[in-house]
């Protein structure tokens, strides 16, 4: 006597956490759209802080550009 209950839950199971996920994903997108990323200058303190760093972990070490990867 083959069962489908079991079938009928895992397949419940995974519709509710696919919509829940594509809720997740289209509020996470909306947020971004509302709150975009600020362009963050590298001001005298960051390069000052990093300059620093580096003159410690590597001496006579100099700092001419501090850029982000993305």
């Amino acid at each position: 006597m083959p069962s489908t209950e079991l079938f009928t839950i895992c397949t419940s199971a995974f519709l509710s956490v696919f919509t829940l996920l594509a809720i997740l994903a289209i509020a996470m997108r909306l947020i971004i759209v509302i709150f975009p990323a600020k362009n963050i200058v590298s001001d005298a303190a960051v390069v000052a802080a990093v300059t620093t760093v580096m003159q410690g972990l590597y001496p006579g070490t100099k700092v001419t550009k501090v850029e982000e990867i993305k």
